[in-house]
């Protein structure tokens, strides 16, 4: 089992995996984050300490949740991140798509060059070595 205090309350509860909020300050934080979703919705082009001061949420956790990919940001925001790549401008995320396809195919070209080769006898044939075979 493990324990641990919530970031919220204080209160000790069974971890199980996630951030280290209790199940009811995990509630609390999930109507609050459909608060502040809605009033960016409703209101494009706000500015971030008008969302904090309206929804009553810290500016650092709505900063996590866009980071986190849960919000983005409008066209024609003055909010605006930047890439942790290159420093370019982002609505959402850490990564912009430029760098985040640089690290996929990062990945892709990886695991193509550690991919095992089949052995030769698992290679099909030329001359119809790959026909099924009965014994007599």
């Amino acid at each position: 089992m493990n324990v641990r205090a919530c970031k919220g309350c204080k209160k000790l509860f069974n971890y199980i995996m996630g951030q280290s909020y209790c199940p009811a300050c995990r509630e609390k934080l999930e109507e609050k984050f459909q608060e502040v979703k809605k009033y960016i919705q409703e209101n494009p082009g706000v500015h971030i300490q008008d969302v904090s001061s309206a929804c009553e949420v810290e500016t650092s956790q709505i900063r996590q949740w866009l980071r986190e990919d849960r919000l983005e940001l409008t066209e024609g925001s003055p909010i605006m991140l930047s890439c942790d790549g290159c420093g370019a401008p982002i609505r959402s995320g850490k990564y912009c798509e430029k760098c985040k396809a640089n690290v996929s195919n990062g990945f892709k070209d990886i695991l193509k060059s550690n991919a095992p080769k089949a052995p030769d006898s698992f290679r099909k044939k030329e001359d119809g070595g790959s026909k099924m075979r009965y014994l007599q």
